[in-house]
């Protein structure tokens, strides 16, 4: 449950609270507790009408806006039409939209069921017509990765242009045939089958192509993989303080050129 706003007024002895509820499992919390509760408001009968109200959106987010008046303590529930994200993913049963809605797809919806999220929301969308309305919710499936009648949501947009959908939108068909529910259903099955197999390939590419990096830095020698300590006994690289050697020492390379067996500098020549 998320609170839009905190209690304001709206009439006179009247004070509104704007919440988003899961359809028809409203549970207790403190965003109502604290704003309801120091009315002397039943909350468990709030939460129990609330759910009858919104039982027929069951498994979306609803706005809902509570009017309660103080000193009767009654109230009024009202309940607006879930967000169209919402009512997309109820059509499709998905539970979330796509993160790359260009590469993976995650439903398939019919155009009759787009008619009839238009004809739910036209009163909250900026629309002059359904016509409208429904390019709305055609811009919606892009950005979520939904497919329309098996095709990609952007070529929907140009045939509803060109006038391809003028029979549905005219006449306002919003029921989809079982027939043609099957036929989507089958259509994206193959589709989904194909993203999890590109999902796996990429997968494995990416595996392979940190294995072949972690490989061919164990192949040089004394060059330890990324992360990995230096092989005991390896040189250390030039420039570096020989192993066990006290902070401030020499590179290794200047330790050798100095160890046993080098011959000291000559002496100046006497004038």
């Amino acid at each position: 449950m998320i609170p839009l706003k905190n209690l304001k007024p709206k009439e006179k002895n009247q004070m509104q609270v704007k919440l988003i509820v899961d359809g028809g499992k409203m549970a207790p919390g403190p965003a109502v507790a604290q704003q309801l509760g120091p009315m002397g408001i039943n909350l468990g009968k709030v939460i129990s009408d609330v759910n009858e109200a919104t039982k027929g959106f069951v498994g979306m987010k609803v706005p809902v806006e509570i009017d309660v008046d103080p000193k009767t303590k009654t109230y009024k529930i009202q309940v607006f039409s879930p967000p169209v994200a919402e009512l997309i993913k109820k059509e499709i049963e998905a539970e979330k939209g796509s993160g790359e809605p260009g590469k993976f797809k995650v439903g398939n919806i019919s155009f009759e069921s787009i008619v009839k999220i238009a004809k739910t929301k036209m009163p909250n969308l900026l629309a002059k017509d359904l016509r409208s309305a429904v390019r709305l919710i055609v811009g919606s499936c892009v950005s979520s990765g939904v497919l329309i009648d098996n095709k990609e949501a952007k070529e929907v947009e140009k045939e509803i242009l060109s006038g391809v959908y003028d029979n549905e939108i005219n006449k306002e068909i919003t029921e989809t045939s079982p027939e043609k529910k099957k036929k989507l259903a089958e259509h994206f099955a193959i589709v989904k089958a194909r993203q999890e197999k590109e999902k796996k390939a990429l997968e494995e590419a990416k595996a392979a192509e940190e294995a072949a990096k972690a490989a061919a830095a164990a192949a040089v020698p004394g060059v330890a993989a990324p992360g990995a300590p230096a092989a005991p006994g390896a040189p250390a690289p030039a420039g570096a303080p020989a192993a066990g050697a006290k902070p401030g020492a020499a590179p290794a390379a200047a330790q050798v050129a100095g160890g046993a067996g080098a011959k000291p500098a000559a002496k100046p020549a006497k004038k």
